[in-house]
């Protein structure tokens, strides 16, 4: 399953909405062939595994990190092929959590004389596909909070000057995350202060881009910023309040960006509203990158479902700076969000805080 697993972490950010998945067959104690789902619309890790084995799958045990389908979709059913290859034992992490399909692949196997086994390192296979389970069973995205701060808790000085709070690690890092998720979440005051391009930028050119969403609830971006420059294959989406006239949203048309009327709460996007939409698209998985009001929003709607925290060994030694959130926060010390399941890394010499919030 270990094998399996492995085979499912090539896929990820790249089977979108459909989840990262690993298969691999063993026979006489040695695996004979492995596979993985590579994109949407492709076959899926079982039928990738047992591509070419013939008669050499006769008896043999497949192992997949997640329950085999039983139904149409953009692909035939993979249990129909598991039992035209004579597999007699399928082993699965996890069952689907897909409330239209939930049980129905094993059940299936099983009333066809199939051996089934189920749970088998089911932490990690769930761990690997968490934006497809929240997704699945919630028609939301998977929401994950990435900031980069000193050690005294700053993201930024008081002039705004951000370049470069952490190390090059990190920030290779950071593009690794965004070559995973769906999209990237930023205010429309980080596009005025930085004009970033919100890009992918890993070795040799690799990686892809996410779709690129600008929270902007008066329409004040400017029509020059970089983010709205689509030599990306990716999408940009401007999200604005529902004020805002057809006529002046028809210049960002004319450059192939998309935009979104949300409703407004308190002045600012109605960000439970916005994840509703942004599922229906669908989007699974979203990384909010900043600045500090939107990571304060997300945070104060319960929004978060998991936080890349990066600390860099420094010290902004004043009490002017821009922090990670903005607005008003919890009044004690026991109302603060904990975290669970928390790991803590190395990255040169800054440290990464990876967990997920505990909700009161």
């Amino acid at each position: 399953m270990r094998d399996a697993l492995r085979q499912a972490r090539k896929g990820l950010g790249k089977t979108s909405p459909n989840p990262a998945v690993g298969a691999v067959v063993v026979k006489d104690g040695r695996i004979v062939s492995a596979g993985y789902h590579r994109k949407a619309g492709l076959p899926h890790a079982e039928i990738e595994a047992l591509a070419g084995l013939g008669n050499r799958a006769i008896g043999s045990t497949l192992y997949v990190t997640l329950e085999p389908c039983n139904h149409h979709g953009r692909t035939p059913p993979c249990t129909e092929a598991i039992l035209r290859s004579g597999i007699k034992r399928v082993v699965v992490g996890m069952l689907d959590p897909n409330p239209d399909v939930k049980g129905g692949g094993c059940e299936f196997l099983r009333r066809k004389g199939i051996e089934i086994e189920t749970g088998v390192l089911e932490s990690e296979c769930r761990r690997l596909n968490e934006a497809y389970i929240k997704h699945v069973t919630t028609k939301r995205p998977f929401v994950i909070i990435k900031s980069a701060m000193t050690l005294d808790g700053w993201t930024a000085t008081g002039m705004g000057h951000s370049r470069w709070v952490t190390g090059e690690k990190s920030r290779r890092f950071v593009h690794r995350l965004r070559d995973r998720v769906d999209a990237i979440v930023v205010g429309v005051g980080t596009i005025i202060a930085d004009d970033p391009l919100l890009t992918t930028r890993l070795n040799r050119g690799t990686g892809k881009d996410p779709v690129r969403i600008v929270l902007d609830t008066h329409l004040r971006i400017p029509s020059n910023a970089r983010v709205l420059d689509h030599r990306s294959s990716a999408d940009t989406i401007v999200v604005v309040g529902p004020d805002i006239e057809t006529s002046a949203l028809s210049r960002f048309e004319k450059k192939g960006v998309s935009t979104i009327a949300c409703p407004v709460r308190q002045g600012r996007i109605d960000l439970t509203a916005l994840m509703a939409i942004l599922g229906d698209i669908p989007l699974t998985s979203l990384l909010v990158e900043g600045g500090a009001a939107v990571i304060g929003s997300f945070l104060r709607e319960k929004l978060v479902d998991k936080f890349y925290l990066f600390m860099a060994p420094k010290i902004l030694g004043g009490g002017d700076g821009i922090p990670m959130a903005a607005g008003p926060g919890a009044s004690r010390m026991d109302q603060c969000m904990g975290l669970k399941h928390v790991k803590v890394r190395r990255l040169a010499e800054d440290l990464l805080i990876e967990g997920y919030p505990e909700m009161k």
